[in-house]
């Protein structure tokens, strides 16, 4: 029963996650803190089932295409040493004022996206200079630093940071963010995480599992229901992780 209701989670959290561009952590990390693991240890063993969300969602986006190859190097490179750096850190400090500050940023992303009923619908490629990336990278090496060492939601955080700032549209913007952010992010940060703290490893196996499907299914959703769709799942999601962290 504990297995099956693992998968269950995993499944639907991760489902979300992919349609929306971001907030498995919502359900998935609280649920395995609620089962018994520490925060580390959760954090942790999240962190390598999210990897499996990445995965799932990159099948399918691969088919579909929409990736841009500068963004793939340039999200890797500017983001991936901030991961390392938070994941790093959580483990020495206490989260819950992060997590409200945390969350009461991600409200205002939902808000904002609701107040701005164009934002994401269409593609218009925007600061793709020299200061504009230098921007940019500095926006993704600092969500890099909440993606390690908080999880919950950062990847929201990407998407709107990619239709916002390089006018991407939410389609493109969230097979990015589940392609780097979900592999390549989640992926360091499990790393750095096990090799500092510990993986609950019997329950890894159902959870990829759940998050692989999860991811799939989620990306196809997505691609078939296009930007307007994904701009509301993107928003109902935004509001209902803040809410979550800011209260508790």
């Amino acid at each position: 029963m504990e297995q099956f209701t693992l998968f269950v989670i995993s499944l639907l959290a991760n489902l979300f996650s992919a349609f929306s561009g971001g907030g498995a952590g919502l359900v998935q990390l609280p649920a395995l803190i609620f089962l018994g693991l520490p925060f580390g240890v959760a954090l942790a063993t999240h962190k390598v089932a999210s990897v499996a969300l990445g995965i799932g969602a990159t099948v399918r986006h691969l088919r579909e295409g929409g990736l841009e190859r500068q963004f793939v190097i340039y999200m890797l490179l500017a983001g991936l040493p901030g991961v390392v750096i938070g994941a790093s850190l959580i483990l020495q400090v206490a989260d819950r004022h992060a997590e409200v500050a945390l969350g009461v940023l991600t409200l205002g992303l939902g808000i904002y996206s609701f107040l701005s009923p164009k934002l994401g619908i269409e593609y218009q490629a925007i600061h793709r200079d020299k200061s504009g990336f230098l921007i940019g990278g500095g926006g993704l090496f600092l969500i890099g630093v909440l993606n390690g060492s908080l999880t919950s939601g950062t990847g929201l955080f990407v998407t709107l940071w990619l239709v916002r700032w390089f006018g991407l549209d939410y389609r493109r913007a969230v097979a990015h963010t589940l392609v780097l952010v979900g592999v390549f992010w989640n992926g360091s940060g499990a790393i750095t995480l096990g090799i500092l703290g510990d993986i609950y490893w019997a329950w890894i196996p159902v959870l990829l599992i759940g998050s692989l499907l999860g991811g799939y299914l989620g990306a196809h959703l997505s691609i078939a229901k296009g930007n307007r769709w994904i701009k509301r799942g993107f928003e109902v999601v935004t509001l209902l992780i803040g809410t979550k962290l800011v209260v508790g």
